[in-house]
């Protein structure tokens, strides 16, 4: 049963981590609907607000109906939503309904289920079985980008590529929900319930929160842009770094998990970050080329694939495995101010025609956070 599991996790997740290849269709949405940058990267910093808004009570509702029902609701609305956005050729508006509103509520609801279902079931690996549980939405990324590229290549609009992909989703998470259930020992009726008000007050909950929205604005601000990057880059070229990107956070999850359950969860967070910043700020000197563009995508999707392992494990750390579905909930949270690193980014890029400047200055933001750990490392000391 622990096998299916996972599995059913995994299937999950490539459902869901098909935002990811947002860059692919960003072109293509500019030329047909004559958009800007930044407009075409709307539908994408939706869902990043949505996606984890929904979050914060996705927990709770996980527990009231079940794993399995959870799946279930979420599948039909992740699905769902990206078949509305196929109607938004002749009004852009429902794209942004579909693919970032109702899509974005449908992973809110899904996404926390394997997290942590499978943390119960593997109580004694918390980093690595995260990194598993997680790495089909990083590496889906990776499957729908190649077939969405291919699509469009031959013809197919992107909105009949969202039409199509909708489907799939739909049937696919509705599929591996049927297996996600708790392990028959466990019990939450047991658990001590935690007020809201004095997780977000912790000065470890804060700290998170921070450290982990500094982290996710460099990932998504180098995945949504990652095609303009490189302005020479042709198509098979963008495709194939949106690709690279989604393969290396796949790894990068499970890679880092592995990692996790070895080290404190302070240093990880820090060694993650400084990872981050260092390739930020050296940006301007790997983008030179294809190749480079292509080693920054895998290097850069390799450390952001750390960000969505290392901050669940350290919520089971802190504040124990019964409570990831609400406490994780809530630091996902962060995913909402770090949607906006999009859109700064393309806004930027708009006036400037280089992407040097914002990638710099997340790169700061980020050694603050580095920082802030520091001075604060007493608060981690002591960890399940």
């Amino acid at each position: 049963m622990r096998v299916m599991i996972i599995l059913s996790a995994l299937l999950m997740q490539v459902c869901l981590g098909a935002t990811y290849s947002w860059s692919v269709y960003v072109h293509h949405l500019k030329s047909l609907l004559g958009i800007t940058q930044a407009q075409a990267q709307v539908p994408f910093s939706v869902f990043y607000f949505i996606f984890p808004a929904t979050m914060i009570f996705s927990g709770t509702l996980v527990e009231k109906i079940g794993p399995r029902a959870a799946t279930i609701l979420g599948g039909l609305l992740f699905g769902s939503g990206w078949i509305l956005s196929s109607c938004g050729a002749g009004n852009f508006t429902l794209t942004i309904l579909g693919n970032g509103v109702i899509a974005g509520i449908g992973a809110g609801i899904a996404y926390i289920v394997p997290i942590s279902t499978c943390i119960k079931w593997f109580p004694n690996n918390k980093g690595l079985v995260t990194g598993i549980a997680v790495a089909g939405f990083g590496g889906g990324a990776a499957l729908v980008s190649s077939l969405a590229g291919y699509l469009l290549k031959v013809g197919y609009s992107p909105f009949q590529v969202f039409a199509y992909l909708g489907g799939i989703f739909l049937a696919l998470i509705i599929f591996a929900g049927l297996f996600m259930k708790n392990p028959p020992d466990f019990s939450a009726t047991g658990t001590i319930k935690l007020k809201f008000t004095k997780v977000i007050t912790d000065r470890r909950f804060i700290i998170l929160y921070f450290a982990m929205f500094t982290g996710l604005s460099a990932g998504f601000a180098v995945n949504a842009n990652i095609k303009e990057l490189f302005k020479s880059a042709s198509l098979l070229s963008g495709v194939s770094a949106v690709s690279f990107f989604a393969i290396a956070n796949a790894i990068g999850r499970v890679t880092w998990g592995s990692i996790f359950d070895r080290v404190n969860s302070k240093s990880m967070i820090q060694i993650n970050l400084l990872s981050q910043a260092v390739l930020l700020f050296m940006s301007p000197f790997i983008l030179t080329s294809a190749t480079g563009l292509q080693i920054f995508a895998i290097l850069s999707g390799f450390n952001y694939g750390g960000v969505l392992v290392i901050y669940a494990g350290s919520v089971a750390r802190i504040w124990g495995a019964d409570k990831v579905g609400s406490i994780y909930g809530w630091l996902f949270s962060s995913n909402i101010p770090g949607a906006v690193a999009p859109l700064f980014a393309g806004y930027i890029y708009d006036r400037s025609g280089s992407f040097t400047i914002p990638l710099s200055i997340i790169g700061m933001i980020i050694l603050a956070a580095i920082l802030l750990l520091q001075l604060n490392k007493q608060q981690f000391q002591h960890e399940a």
